[in-house]
This record gives structure tokens, sequence and C-alpha cells, in this order.
């Protein structure tokens, strides 16, 4: 089951589930999230058996963020999550992105984690992203489930 605006507004009033945020970016099935910092990756990652090393990072300054055809770069939002332990969130690009060729790499936000959100964004055209203007991204299905022992 999704949550509809009146529920978001609700558990965002009464539970902090989200901080930091403007009230009109809350959406039918969800939030419309904002760029904070962008990141470029400087180094590999080691992820192997026993052993978990993840790259550098460099925070890229500016007003207006270029994005070349084919780079990846890390996104992290303004807005912070504080997930309950009965909800789980989804987090799905607008359909803008796609027509523009922003493609996202996402993760599901598990119950209980709190924090801002960090996503890949990865450039297929080119693209200008302008910090805390662009909605890029949305948690687009708050789902209600069970807490972190139970099946989703």
């Amino acid at each position: 089951m999704y949550l509809g605006k009146a529920e978001i507004l609700r558990r965002i009033e009464e539970e902090s589930l989200l901080e930091d945020l403007e009230m009109e970016n809350v959406q039918g099935s969800g939030v419309d999230l904002t760029i904070d910092r962008l990141f470029e990756l400087r180094s590999p990652a080691r992820l192997g058996r026993g052993q978990r090393a993840l790259p550098e990072m460099r925070e890229v300054e500016g007003d207006v963020f270029e994005i070349p055809p084919g780079a990846y770069y890390l996104l992290a939002t303004r807005e912070r999550v504080n997930m309950p332990p009965d909800l789980v969130a989804f987090i799905l690009p607008r359909s803008t992105l796609f027509r523009s060729g922003v493609a996202l790499r996402t993760a599901v936000v598990d119950p209980g984690y709190r924090g801002i959100l960090t996503i890949g964004n990865k450039e297929r055209g080119g693209a200008y992203l302008h910090p805390g203007e662009i909605r890029r991204r949305r948690p687009d299905s708050l789902r209600r489930g069970g807490g972190p022992d139970r099946e989703l």
C-alpha cells in the first residue's frame, strides 16, 4: 500500500518523517527532493569478502553543476529522512529526468534509516543541475509495511 498526500503530511507533522523540505514538494504519492551537494568519485571502491572501502570523494563547488555526458556523480539531498519502523521508501526519478538524459542510481530507504539520501547520477546527454532549485528525484512510494524483522 502506498501512502497518499494526507498521510505523508500527517507523518511529516507528527513524526518528523522529513526535515528541511519545502511543503509544496509533497505530491500525491511522494515528495520531490532537492539537491544540496554534488560529489565526484576520486578513487575506486574495494568491495570484496571481508574488505570494504568506499571511494574517496571530492565535493563539487558552485551555484550550478554542469554534468558532462557519461559522467557519474553522487547527489546528496537537502532533505533529511527519519524512516519509522513501518515504512520503506523507494526513490524513483521524475519523467523529466528521463527526457533530459539523466539516469539515477537509487536504492531502497530502509525502515529506521535516519539521514540525508545519497543518489548516483549517470548523465547520458549532459545536464545543468541547480542546487536547492531543481527537484531531481522523489521517494515516490512510501510504502507501509512491517518492521525490519517482517517481510515487505
